[in-house]
């Protein structure tokens, strides 16, 4: 992954307001991905709208890391159950 797709977490933390602890309890949570470039932590772009969703459940709802968890793992099975109702929607119009 280029660099250049990366955000170094201490800046994320500056604009976000956020403790750096945060960020690293999320990772340990497994909650979103960390890369290491030259011994600082990076968050991928890939996983910006989903840290942003789970520090407004933190900032806005009080929620903690394990309420985010439950939370995450839900809306991540939600998100499976409309992809397999539209493909099975898909299926049904060819026999049609």
């Amino acid at each position: 992954m280029s660099a250049k797709h990366l955000i170094a977490t201490t800046d994320f933390c500056v604009y976000h307001h956020l403790e750096h602890a945060f960020i690293t309890d999320l990772q340990e949570a497994g909650l979103v991905q960390i890369t290491i470039v030259n011994n600082t932590p990076h968050i991928p772009e890939s996983e910006l709208h989903k840290l942003e969703r789970m520090i407004r459940l933190h900032n806005e709802l009080d929620i903690n890391i394990a309420g985010i968890e439950a939370i995450t793992h839900l809306l991540e099975r939600i998100e499976d159950i409309q992809e397999e109702m539209r493909l099975l929607k898909n299926s049904l119009k060819v026999y049609e």
